[in-house]
């Protein structure tokens, strides 16, 4: 289990956490990043809370916490309404366009930070992700003590996950189907493909209607639902990945990709009670 960080979440936003190559500290951090002056500053720590100073040499492998100077970013217009409220669980209907949590360029402009905010709830941790380009219920636990019974709900398949999506196109099978195939999603690489090989990823697609599908998948391989859409002839509207990759300027916000993680339902592991969330947003 990873241990907990050294320094407290600070507006929002926890510490950043390297894995160094060995050597001095300073050296490195300033030839790496440019952020020796941290180091100088006494604002880069170990884990055990000690302060990093410019004589500390450490063991390749090794890891140190500090605070990431914040770059501007593009404001995500859209609000992010919660669902669901108690002790233990916070759900949250997230717009489409917002990350889930801090990952490359997008740190204030995720679901996480700005939540912590809005509640005043400093541990606030995603159960589980969506995609930035997703829109729909999002499930985040309160208090680190209980995040693992709910993440292992999901990495269990304890989780029953509902979408609607509407695609253009016409099917090239028969609908509704189960589809079932190898998905892998390389470092570095935009676009998921199918493999041959034996299946990881499974998606329950229905026709209902006026060109809207309800798809409920399976499994959680990245990309599964705009994969296997694609791959029958369908793909979702709005996506700038499947089937060709097309260039969206970041602060385009006129053609969200439409698809909604609509429904979530589990039995709740703290209380027992069977839970249902359904979102509000609609489709269109």
């Amino acid at each position: 289990m990873r241990q907990r960080p050294p320094l407290p979440v600070r507006d929002g936003l926890g510490p950043a956490r390297l894995r160094l190559l060995g050597g001095r500290v300073y050296e490195e951090l300033e030839r790496r990043f440019g952020i020796g002056a941290k180091v100088l500053a006494g604002e880069v720590v170990l884990p055990d809370g000690a302060v990093v100073d410019a004589t500390t040499t450490l063991p390749p492998g090794a890891h140190v916490y500090f605070y990431r100077d914040l770059v501007d970013e593009v404001e995500v217009p859209f609000d992010i309404p919660v669902l669901y409220r108690d002790d233990d669980i916070v759900v949250a209907d997230k717009p489409h366009f917002l990350a889930t949590m801090p990952r490359g360029g997008h740190v204030v402009q995720t679901a996480l930070v700005r939540l912590r905010r809005a509640l005043d709830l400093p541990e606030l941790s995603p159960a589980h992700r969506l995609d930035r380009l997703t829109a729909g219920v999002l499930l985040f636990t309160v208090r680190p003590q209980i995040r693992g019974r709910y993440q292992r709900l999901f990495a269990e398949r304890g989780v029953r996950k509902t979408y609607l999506a509407r695609a253009a196109g016409s099917a090239t099978v028969a609908l509704p189907t189960t589809l079932r195939s190898r998905i892998v999603k390389h470092r570095g690489r935009l676009q998921a493909f199918e493999e041959p090989g034996a299946p990881n990823a499974e998606t329950y697609i229905e026709d209902i209607g006026e060109g809207l599908f309800r798809l409920t998948p399976h499994t959680g391989q990245t990309h599964q639902l705009r994969v296997h859409m694609a791959s029958i002839g369908l793909p979702i509207i709005g996506d700038s990945l499947y089937p060709n990759v097309i260039d969206v300027a970041p602060d385009d916000f006129e053609h969200p990709l439409q698809l909604l993680a609509h429904r979530l339902e589990f039995t709740d592991p703290i209380s027992g009670r069977d839970r249902v969330f359904v979102s509000a947003r609609r489709l269109g």
